[in-house]
């Protein structure tokens, strides 16, 4: 069933001036203008389109594919505040109103920044709305999730232990700072991994790092990543403090060793008395 907000396939009924109208079953005919058509597009042909509301609150129909549909997350730009709330550039010619009510007054919304908001459809009028209120949007049951189990995390927002991610766009948990090599930012996406969920009260411990011999794996190649960035060498070795180490990859010394020692035994790199440096690969 064909609904505003979402992705659907429809036929083409009949070609008028404005444009082609489509069966969208129980919205109706709905209008999808002429330059959004498919080149040889004729009566009959069936077309992927997404629904949404024209700038005159009508159905309309488009192919333009949005940053986000109905039900999902997103890190959207404040391009207008109004007297009935903000807008959002979300890919459309219609811009994303953020209704007052689905604002946190504790985080006042500005122009020119970015948020992680909500994509719903309005109970009352049916009309595709975003929210920053995000934890009504989330599912605060205890998840079913194993530790070592891959997910896909979307960062919005920081705290003192550490960072607040949504977890396959559902439950919501935390990158522990210590645990987190990195800098990330609001709004990104990446990969994750669940560490646990907690007994007592359900919440979702995460981290970057796959568990056990893949950790070290994968901590080895972001070694590799800094000394590609740090044109060849990093001042970092096996006796520097435990403290440097954390401050550059989060992670303990042990891990550090373990990390630079597989590359040392790949001959990846050298370890030197000031630090370790990269190995140029042989021409070939």
């Amino acid at each position: 069933m064909a609904e505003i907000g979402t992705w659907a396939r429809l036929k083409v009924l009949r070609d008028r001036s404005p444009g082609f109208f489509l069966n969208a079953g129980e919205l109706g005919e709905i209008l999808l203008p002429g330059r959004e058509a498919p080149e040889g597009t004729v009566p009959g042909d069936e077309i992927d389109v997404f629904l949404y509301h024209d700038s005159e609150d009508r159905p309309v129909a488009t192919t333009t594919a949005p940053k986000a549909i109905v039900g999902e997350f997103a890190y959207l730009e404040v391009v207008a505040l109004t007297n009935v709330g903000a807008f959002l550039n979300w890919g459309l010619p219609k811009d994303l109103l953020v209704p007052f009510r689905e604002q946190k007054t504790k985080v006042p919304i500005e122009v020119g920044r970015s948020y992680v908001v909500r994509i719903a459809r309005d109970e009352e009028t049916g009309r595709i709305i975003a929210s920053t209120r995000l934890a009504r949007y989330l599912n605060l049951e205890p998840a079913s999730y194993r530790p070592g189990d891959e997910v896909d995390l979307i960062i919005y927002g920081l705290t003192d232990l550490g960072t607040k991610a949504i977890v396959n766009g559902r439950h919501t948990g935390l990158l522990f700072a210590s645990d987190t090599f990195r800098r990330l930012f609001v709004g990104e996406r990446t990969r994750g991994y669940v560490v646990q969920v907690r007994d007592e009260d359900g919440k979702i411990d995460l981290s970057l790092y796959p568990p056990g011999r893949d950790r070290i794996e994968a901590l080895a190649e972001e070694i590799i990543f800094e000394l590609e960035t740090h044109r060849g060498f990093l001042g970092l070795h096996d006796k520097s403090p435990p403290e440097r180490i954390s401050a550059t990859f989060g992670v303990s010394k042990k891990a550090f060793k373990q990390a630079t020692g597989q590359l040392f035994r790949q001959r990846r790199i050298t370890l030197e008395p000031d630090g370790i440096r990269l190995v140029e690969p042989q021409a070939g």
